[in-house]
C-alpha cells in the first residue's frame, strides 16, 4: 500500500474516532441537560411539597385547638396568627356579621399580631376590634359574599376602606406608604349562622390556584371552628339555663357562688345574696290557670334581667324562688338593689292577673355568715320573714347566733299553719295565726305563745292533752340539755324540736288516733310513719329548722335498735332525741288514754326504769328520774 493508501486510511479512522467523540460528546450533553432539568423539577416539587407540608401542619394546628377546650376568640386568634407566620402573609383577620338590637354589622373577630393594624388603630378614634361596621359602607365584602368566591385585588385603598371605612383619603395614604403590601384577598365564611370573611394582605402580587385552594380550605376550618362553638354555646346555654325564663339555673348558680366564696374569702371582701319568692302563686294557679302562673314568673325574670349587672347572677331556683348573686356588693348596696326589685316587680301589671308582688331576704358574706351554706340559709330565713310579715317587701337577714329559738318556733309554727295539709279548722288557723303574727310583731310574751300554741294543736290531734304540758316538757328538755352540758346551739334546737316533734299527728286521720280498738299492722305501720311526715312533708321546706329535722326525725328510734323508722340503736341516735323520747313516753303515761287511764308519775318512772338500756340508755334514765323525783318532792 502506498502512502497515500495508508494517508487515506488513516484519515478515514479519524474521521471515524472524531465521529464517535462526537456522538458521545452530543449524548453527554442531552443527558446533563436532561439531568439539570430533573434537578429543577425535583427542586420545584421539594418546594411545592414543602409548602403543602407547612399549609397542612397549619390545617393540623387549628385542627388540634379546634379539640380543645379553649375558647372559640383563642382559636381564632391563633389561627390568624399561624396564617401569617406560616404562609408569609403580612396580615390576617376574621370579620363575622352580627345582628343584634342595633341592627346588623361586622365585627373584628380576630387579627393577627402585626403593627399594620396599630398604624389602623393610631388614625381612628376607636380600635377597629371595638367598632361597629355597617354593611352599607363594605360593598367590596357584600359582593364576596354573594359570589362566595375568593376576592384577590391589587386595590389596596378599596380594601382598607372595607374594614375601616372611617379612614380619610389622605390617612389611606399615609396608612398604605408604610406599608409593602402589595394586594389582599378577601375568603368568604358562609357556612356559619352568621356569614363572615377572612381577609389577608400579603407583599406579593400573584396568587395561584393552588394558594386559592389553600385558602379556600382554611376557611372552612374557620367555619367548622365557629359551628361548633355556636353547637357548644347552645348545649351550655341549655345546660346552665331555665328553660321558662332563660335566667341561669341552680346548679350554674351553685357553681358560681362557690367561685365567688373563694375569691371574696381570698380577698376578704363581702358579696350579697338576694332571695326572692313570688308571692300566691298557688292563688294565682287556682284562680286564673298555670299559664298566667308563668307569665308571673317570667315577669320577675324580665325585671331581674333588667336591673342586673354584667357581673351580677340572677338565677330560678325552682317553682316561684329566684336568687341573685351581687359580687362584691355589701348589704347597704344588696338591700338598695333588693328595694329596686321589689318596686319594678310591683309596678308592672300582668295581662288578667293584675299587679303581682315578691318577697325578698338579703344576706352578706363576712357580715351576717362566713361560709355559703349559713349565708343561703340567712337569705332563705329573710325571704320567709318579709312573707310572715305581709309579703311585699325586703328583711335583711340577722346572724344565726342572734336568731333566738322562740323566733325560729314562732315562725315555723307560723309556716305550718300555713300549708292545707294539717287537719286543723280554718277558725283554729285564724287564731293561732293571728297570736303568732302578733308575737313575732311586737316579740311580747313569745314563750307564753309558743306554749298556747303548742298545746291548742296538740289537743286537735289528742284530746286528753293536758294543757300547760308543752311549757313542762320544753322546761324539762332545757333542764337535761344542762345536765348533759349540751352547747347553748344544741340546747335551742332541742327546745325548738320539743314543740315540733309531734306535728306529724297533724296529718293523721282524727278517727285513727282516737281508735279505741287495737291497731292493724297496716294502722300501726302509719302512724309509726309520722316523724318522717312531719320532716319531709311540713318541715322541709322551712330552712330555719333544717337542722332540727333529724331530731325530730329519729325520736321514736330505741336504744336496743327495736325503735323506728330506721332501726337505729346506741349513739347513733342523737342525745337530743332520746330526751324528746322519754319526755314523750312520761306525759304519755301520766295523761289518760282512750284504751287506759291514767298511770301516776311513780308507775310512769317505774315502767320507764324498765326499759333502761332498752329504749334508752340508763344514764339518760337515771338523769330523767332524778329530775322528776325532785318535781315531785317540791311539789308535795
Amino acid at each position: 500500500m502506498g502512502i497515500f493508501d495508508k494517508f487515506k486510511s488513516f484519515t478515514k479512522q479519524i474521521n471515524t474516532i472524531e465521529n464517535h467523540l462526537y456522538s458521545g460528546k452530543k449524548d453527554f450533553l442531552e443527558i446533563y441537560e436532561r439531568n439539570a432539568q430533573l434537578e429543577q423539577e425535583i427542586e420545584d416539587r421539594t418546594n411545592e411539597l414543602n409548602e403543602v407540608n407547612r399549609r397542612m401542619l397549619t390545617l393540623q394546628h387549628i385542627w388540634d385547638m379546634m379539640n380543645s377546650s379553649k375558647p372559640l376568640s383563642t382559636i381564632l386568634d391563633s389561627t390568624v396568627n399561624n396564617l401569617q407566620d406560616e404562609l408569609g402573609y403580612m396580615y390576617s383577620c376574621i370579620l363575622q356579621k352580627k345582628n343584634d338590637e342595633n341592627g346588623e354589622h361586622y365585627a373584628l373577630m380576630a387579627s393577627s399580631k402585626d403593627n399594620f393594624i396599630e398604624i389602623i388603630n393610631g388614625y381612628l378614634e376607636k380600635p377597629l376590634d371595638t367598632q361597629r361596621l355597617n354593611p352599607e359602607h363594605s360593598e367590596i365584602i357584600r359582593a364576596v359574599l354573594r359570589s362566595k368566591e375568593i376576592l384577590q385585588s391589587s386595590d389596596l385603598r378599596s380594601g382598607l376602606n372595607s374594614i375601616a371605612p372611617d379612614l380619610k383619603e389622605d390617612q389611606v395614604e399615609e396608612i398604605l406608604s408604610e406599608t409593602d403590601c402589595r394586594s389582599f384577598m378577601i375568603v368568604p365564611l358562609t357556612k356559619m349562622n352568621h356569614a363572615g370573611v377572612l381577609i389577608v394582605l400579603s407583599n406579593r402580587d400573584i396568587v395561584t390556584d393552588a394558594e386559592k385552594d389553600f385558602l379556600k380550605m382554611f376557611a372552612q376550618q374557620i367555619e367548622l371552628a365557629m359551628t361548633i362553638a355556636d353547637l357548644f354555646q347552645v348545649v351550655r346555654e341549655q345546660a346552665v339555663t331555665d328553660p321558662l325564663t332563660t335566667l341561669y339555673n341552680r346548679r350554674y348558680f351553685e357553681e358560681e357562688i362557690e367561685k365567688e366564696f373563694s375569691r371574696a374569702n381570698r380577698q376578704k371582701q363581702p358579696f350579697s345574696v338576694i332571695g326572692i319568692d313570688l308571692d300566691h302563686l298557688k292563688q294565682i294557679n287556682d284562680k286564673f290557670g298555670h299559664v298566667y302562673g308563668d307569665l308571673a314568673i317570667k315577669q320577675i325574670a324580665t325585671v331581674l334581667k333588667q336591673n342586673a349587672r354584667s357581673i351580677d347572677i340572677p338565677a330560678r331556683i325552682g317553682g316561684e324562688e329566684f336568687n341573685v348573686l351581687l359580687p362584691g356588693i355589701d348589704s347597704k348596696g344588696a338591700m338598695i338593689a333588693a328595694e329596686r326589685i321589689r318596686k319594678a316587680i310591683a309596678a308592672t301589671p300582668i295581662e288578667t292577673v293584675g299587679t303581682i308582688t315578691a318577697s325578698l331576704g338579703v344576706a352578706t358574706f363576712l357580715e351576717h355568715a362566713n361560709n355559703i351554706e349559713e349565708l343561703m340559709e340567712l337569705a332563705d330565713q329573710a325571704m320567709y320573714h318579709s312573707k310572715r310579715n305581709g309579703r311585699n317587701q325586703v328583711t335583711l337577714a340577722t346572724p344565726i347566733s342572734e336568731v333566738s329559738w322562740q323566733e325560729v318556733a314562732l315562725n315555723a309554727f307560723n309556716d305550718i299553719l300555713e300549708t292545707e295539709r294539717v287537719n286543723v279548722s280554718n277558725e283554729v288557723k285564724r287564731d293561732l295565726t293571728k297570736k303568732l303574727s302578733l308575737a313575732i310583731e311586737q316579740n311580747t310574751n313569745p314563750k307564753d305563745t309558743l306554749y298556747t300554741v303548742a298545746d291548742t294543736l296538740a289537743s286537735t290531734y289528742n284530746p286528753q292533752h293536758t294543757l300547760g304540758s308543752s311549757k313542762s316538757k320544753v322546761v324539762m328538755a332545757t333542764t337535761l340539755a344542762r345536765r348533759f352540758e349540751l352547747e347553748k346551739d344544741d340546747a335551742d334546737k332541742l327546745r325548738v324540736a320539743m314543740l315540733l316533734y309531734d306535728v306529724g299527728n297533724l296529718m293523721l286521720p282524727h278517727e285513727l288516733l282516737q281508735k279505741k280498738d287495737p291497731l292493724t299492722d297496716e294502722e300501726r305501720a302509719y302512724i309509726q310513719n309520722h316523724p318522717s311526715i312531719a320532716a319531709n312533708e311540713l318541715l322541709s321546706n322551712i330552712p330555719e329548722v333544717k337542722d332540727i329535722i333529724p331530731i325530730i326525725e329519729k325520736h321514736h328510734e330505741n336504744w336496743d335498735g327495736s325503735g323506728y323508722p330506721n332501726k337505729l340503736a346506741g349513739n347513733d341516735i342523737p342525745l337530743s332525741s332520746q330526751i324528746i323520747l322519754i319526755i314523750d313516753a312520761y306525759f304519755a303515761l301520766t295523761e289518760p288514754r282512750i284504751y287506759r287511764k291514767a298511770l301516776t308519775p311513780y308507775e310512769a318512772l317505774d315502767i320507764i326504769k324498765k326499759d333502761a338500756n332498752k329504749k334508752w340508755n340508763s344514764t339518760l334514765v337515771n338523769e330523767f328520774v332524778k329530775l322528776i323525783e325532785i318535781e315531785l318532792r317540791k311539789a308535795n
